[in-house]
């Protein structure tokens, strides 16, 4: 076997590959003995085929998928051992093409395109300046997740007299034109209210100051604005009996209950972040603001590599491509074979390519790897990330790994971890290679960043 690479220029080469009889002949007569151990024919046992029937049917189609077979790998090996550089997979040239008579046991040569990367030089220094925000963690985003703690934390207490906000449960009857009882009418002794819900604002103010068993007339309809899902719920009734609801109806007050957020002590603190981690009031806002910080710090790194990628598009300038040789192999790659759709696609598909080069060379010139622990580290955050939306900062460790396993166990989120995983490794080199330009920026003015173009 010969094989040969020609450069055309610095972005494309001729690959030549020539194969004897003496590659191929042994892979293909093992083959045939193969199927025909196999090979079912009318009138022959299994095994019993004539060599020479087997050759006569099936040798041609044998003997190309061997050669095509044997052609893939030498491609794979010399590509690998030689360090080329290729994008894509290699494409036969049909023009340059000699006529193969695969059918002959004759020396058989094949051409095959190669589009190359362009070289590029991305070495980073302190002259690369690149901006870096980090978002404010202010005193309202502070008392927000500190009060949702202490929602979570809170109790009902069965008050006497209504506030704004308290929920009331009584007794709902439906009355008749003359604003009595009506005889056989809706009734439901379990019924609930928030009134604080109520789209009607008149119904809202029929509850302000009233106490236990008061009783008021309300217009259930009126008070929900005609919503049937809430008339079903409150007056314990079917959708169907809900759309015949209009009149009034008379609501005893049985209970008045209202919602008291836990106390900002101790025993919250340790139910958030373990005993004895947090000591005071004052600690405990300082850990939150640090907690908020630290969530929000994946944000700003996703920011820094949008803003470090412009940086050095910029600075590297437009890479030279094959482009004529590219578009072949991306339309081969299509099943719709659609070449105006390939054409307008073709722009964004370079950038993304030139960008996919420049990310590869990064991760290699910082020597970035990634070992099952850092892809086992990688699915623990995700998963502490994810109770951390729901205020769980103190979840143990066994709990996470738990989790964890689930997630390790399906190959597209092991390849997704993975790929996290090179990226947080490879910001944090970037961070440490470039000069930050640092600027503190409210939550507001972080997101208008992506705003423009």
């Amino acid at each position: 076997m010969d094989i040969k690479l020609q450069n055309l220029n610095d972005v494309s080469a001729k690959l030549t590959v020539t194969l004897a009889p003496a590659d191929y002949e042994e892979k293909v007569n093992q083959s045939l003995k193969n199927f025909r151990k196999k090979a079912n024919f009318p009138g022959f046992r299994p095994g019993m085929v004539p060599m020479s029937l087997v050759k006569k049917q099936y040798g041609t189609a044998i003997k190309v998928d061997e050669i095509n077979k044997l052609l893939q790998e030498a491609i794979y090996n010399y590509i690998k051992d030689n360090k080329v550089d290729v994008l894509g997979e290699p494409l036969p040239n049909e023009e340059q093409q000699k006529k193969v008579n695969i059918e002959e046991d004759e020396e058989m040569s094949f051409e095959f395109d190669l589009a190359i990367a362009p070289q590029f030089d991305a070495t980073l220094s302190a002259e690369d300046v690149v901006p870096y925000y980090t978002i404010k963690v202010t005193d309202e985003m502070v008392d927000n997740q500190i009060g949702s703690y202490t929602q979570r934390n809170g109790r009902y207490d069965s008050v006497d007299e209504y506030q704004d906000g308290d929920m009331v449960k009584g007794i709902i009857s439906e009355l008749d034109e003359a604003g009595n009882t009506k005889e056989g009418g809706i009734r439901h002794e379990n019924a609930t209210m928030l009134p604080q819900y109520m789209r009607n604002d008149e119904s809202k103010a029929l509850f302000n100051g009233t106490k236990k068993d008061d009783i008021i007339t309300i217009n259930p309809r009126k008070a929900y604005d005609g919503n049937e899902t809430e008339l079903t719920t409150l007056l314990g009734i079917s959708k169907e009996e809900a759309k015949n609801v209009s009149g009034d109806f008379s609501f005893q007050i049985t209970d008045i209950t209202r919602f008291v957020p836990g106390e900002l002590n101790q025993q919250l603190f340790d139910q958030v972040y373990g005993e004895g981690v947090v000591k005071s009031e004052e600690e405990f806002k300082a850990k939150v603001k640090a907690d908020i910080a630290a969530q929000l710090a994946p944000e700003s790194d996703y920011r820094f590599l949008l803003d470090f990628r412009k940086h050095m598009m910029d600075r590297i300038g437009k890479l030279p491509f094959a482009d004529d040789l590219l578009k072949k192999i991306l339309l081969s790659n299509r099943e719709d074979k659609d070449v105006a759709k390939m054409e307008e696609e073709y722009p964004k598909t370079v950038e993304e390519l030139q960008w996919h080069l420049i990310y590869e060379r990064l991760i290699r010139d910082a020597n970035i790897k990634v070992e099952n622990s850092d892809i086992e580290a990688q699915a623990k955050e995700a998963v502490r990330a994810q109770f951390a939306q729901y205020g769980m900062t103190n979840v143990p460790d066994e709990l996470l790994a738990n989790y964890s396993k689930e997630m390790l166990t399906k190959k597209d989120s092991v390849q997704n971890l993975a790929d996290r995983a090179i990226e947080t490794k490879l910001i944090a080199a970037l961070k440490k290679a470039v000069k930050l330009k640092k600027k503190s920026v409210s939550t507001e003015d972080f997101n208008k960043l992506f705003e423009e173009k």
